[in-house]
């Protein structure tokens, strides 16, 4: 009886294809551009551009590995799904399942850490503090509703990309010659220094494609997602891709390498600097987007947490759903209270850096999962989206490359 009654409220099936793409996109730029353009720079120089797209790259295998995974296996806590059903070992099924958790924790920690960073613009309070203000707003808000959380997340994604676009048009309306620029920024295969550079960088901008991955992870609370998250994840990459080379190539010949590299608030400087207006109105864009990126990264990993409950292997209390709000308010306080934990002890680059070397292990994994899967030639539905068995193959050697290059180098 208690476990039928814990299972009666179930996750509500909310999220059509534009809601789905507009939550990818905001948790993956929010993620990323307006929090890391300046860190990665400061790493790679003028081979910023390449270490987006080398991370991009990266993913794309990892990408497709996830559409078909998703088709095939629609369920909440996505990558503990999937290794389970490849594997079936408990063990490394759970420990999945947490690696996600962990990531998604570090990365609102670092993302609340940028947002603070742009909103200390405004406020004169301590960066932290901010920071832990943010995690509590945003904690509350993915405890409301998931309609209600993903509908705040689409609305800020729409501003926070035409802030972007602002930039963006400013910047080649100053240089139209801008990406012919994009050449020099492609080292020789025998500059050392260079190609260290970009294998560096692209560890800390492979964090700000970090989204699709999250997609995932609200299947149970989508509407067909066997036909459309596929196309969600595509779509996500492809625009956030063009998004991150422009911008960076905006930033790299507008501001000089020290100012980009030590900014708090890099968009912001980047905004007055081409227009020279104020940058309160992208200052309030970059806040609205880090925001955003809070609270995807919040009820993702809460999502997780529900997953794995209901499998078993974690304790009930974290699939318990609020009868009103039908959401996981008690795992959703708790990673709150993790991230607040993380905010005050750790840097933004370092959370960056973990957050990157925790979801490369992952999708190493992932893609191994998929190409067992093909290996047993276990059976998939008729009409599912699918990819050839050297996608998760390229997928897993990427992945395991720039996790280890940077080392290697």
């Amino acid at each position: 009886m208690e476990n039928a009654a814990l299972h009666q409220v179930e996750l509500k099936r909310a999220i059509g294809l534009p809601r789905l793409v507009l939550y990818g996109l905001g948790v993956t730029i929010g993620a990323g551009i307006y929090v890391l353009v300046g860190e990665t720079a400061a790493r790679a120089g003028i081979y910023a551009p390449i270490a987006f797209l080398l991370a991009a790259f990266v993913m794309a295998f990892s990408a497709c590995s996830f559409a078909e995974l998703s088709s095939r296996i629609p369920k909440s806590a996505g990558e503990a799904a999937y290794v389970d059903a490849a594997f079936g070992w408990t063990w490394l099924t759970l420990v999945t399942g947490l690696s996600i958790v962990l990531s998604g924790s570090v990365a609102a920690s670092a993302i609340s850490l940028g947002s603070a960073g742009y909103v200390a613009q405004l406020i004169d309070l301590p960066i932290p503090l901010l920071a832990v203000i943010i995690v509590i707003l945003m904690g509350g808000l993915a405890c409301w509703g998931i309609q209600e959380s993903v509908t705040f997340a689409s609305v800020l994604t729409v501003i926070e990309i035409l802030g972007l676009l602002i930039i963006i048009v400013a910047g080649f309306h100053k240089e139209p010659s801008l990406l012919s620029t994009l050449p020099a920024s492609i080292p020789t295969l025998t500059d050392g220094p260079a190609l260290s550079a970009i294998l560096s960088a692209s560890l800390i901008a492979f964090f700000a494609f970090v989204g699709f991955d999250d997609v995932v992870n609200i299947v149970e609370e989508t509407i067909n997602p066997a036909r459309i998250m596929p196309i969600a994840i595509g779509i996500t990459l492809i625009v956030v891709t063009i998004l991150y080379v422009l911008i960076t190539l905006v930033a790299l010949n507008v501001l000089p390498l020290s100012e980009l590299s030590a900014s708090k608030a890099p968009v912001g400087l980047l905004f007055e600097r081409l227009t020279g207006i104020s940058p309160l109105g992208i200052t309030l864009i970059a806040i609205f987007a880090t925001l955003n990126g809070v609270i995807i990264q919040l009820i993702m990993a809460s999502r997780v947490l529900y997953g794995l409950s209901r499998r078993g292997q974690l304790p009930k209390m974290f699939s318990k759903l609020n009868k009103v709000t039908k959401t996981p308010i008690l795992a959703t306080l708790i990673l709150s209270l993790f991230v607040i934990f993380l905010v005050a002890f750790v840097p933004l680059d370092q959370l960056a850096e973990w957050t990157s070397q925790i979801n490369l292990s992952v999708f190493c994994l992932i893609n191994i999962a998929l190409v067992w899967m093909k290996l047993r030639k276990t059976p998939t539905e008729d009409g599912l989206f699918t990819v050839p068995i050297l996608i998760p193959v390229l997928g897993a050697l990427t992945c395991l490359g720039l996790l280890i290059g940077p080392l290697i180098l």
